[in-house]
């Protein structure tokens, strides 16, 4: 397995097209729910966790391994993951034809959160 530290770092310019593109997009959807408040909160909600979420990976990316601002952005990095994963099961699983559906949605929610943090406190 090739080691991460030696690989180079993405252009700036990708990064900054990446934040541009979920930007412009989170903001044509507040435009577009303008007229329904719980969708903008949904919306701006979602757009925060991820911005915060790409600053502690990369800060942990940045950090020296071992050193506390990793472990800090590594405590990090869980508890947004799990933010979007149930915000995000909580609109998808409300418009599941089925209550079935809906189980299984939410199902994969917890799985995930689970092997999130087995991925990042028990393995690693």
């Amino acid at each position: 397995m090739e080691d991460r530290r030696n690989r180079a770092p993405a252009p700036a310019w990708v990064t900054k097209a990446g934040l541009g593109v979920l930007t412009l997009n989170s903001a044509l959807a507040v435009y577009r729910a303008k007229d329904d408040p719980a969708t903008v909160v949904f919306v701006a909600g979602a757009y925060l966790a991820l911005l915060l979420l790409f600053a502690c990976l990369r800060a942990h990316e940045r950090a020296a391994p071992g050193s506390p601002a990793r472990e800090r952005a590594r405590r990090a990095v869980w508890p947004l993951t799990t933010l979007l994963t149930v915000a995000f099961a909580w609109k998808v699983g409300a418009v599941m034809p089925s209550p079935v559906a809906g189980a299984v949605v939410w199902g994969l929610a917890v799985a995930t959160t689970a092997g999130g943090f087995f991925a990042l406190f028990v393995h690693g």
